[in-house]
């Protein structure tokens, strides 16, 4: 199980942390996500870190701006936002993929097995 927490309402320049709860499973095997969604849009890929190995991809719209990162004696990954934009408005989910591999490709939905329910991130201009 996932569970997200940290989203709410800030301004457009500010900062919010993000903080995915991982439960269950041998947290080094994993693979986890964060993912957005904005009303009427595809869901899009934000970043992903191997709990392994620390390696990280971020899409490139956030890169430069958020940070993923793990602690995984917490079972937590963090998403760090600062400089937010009013087009960071979204739900945010992180995700798991129980999997050694691990490669850009997880900057999609397809290799994620598990869900978290979302948070709603909302930055006014």
């Amino acid at each position: 199980q996932l569970l997200e927490s940290g989203g709410g309402l800030v301004q457009a320049g500010g900062s919010l942390r993000l903080s995915c709860r991982i439960s269950g499973g041998i947290i080094n095997d994993y693979t986890i996500g964060w993912f957005r969604q904005a009303p009427g849009k595809e869901r899009e890929g934000v970043a992903c870190i191997n709990m392994n190995d620390r390696r990280t991809y971020y899409g490139d719209s956030v890169k430069g701006r958020f940070t993923i990162s793990r602690e995984n004696t917490r079972r937590t990954v963090y998403l760090q936002m600062n400089n937010l934009k009013a087009e960071d408005t979204a739900v945010y989910y992180c995700a798991s993929d129980f999997d050694l591999l691990f490669g850009s490709y997880h900057l999609t939905p397809d290799p994620y097995e598990t869900w978290g329910q979302g948070t709603q991130v909302t930055v006014s201009s």
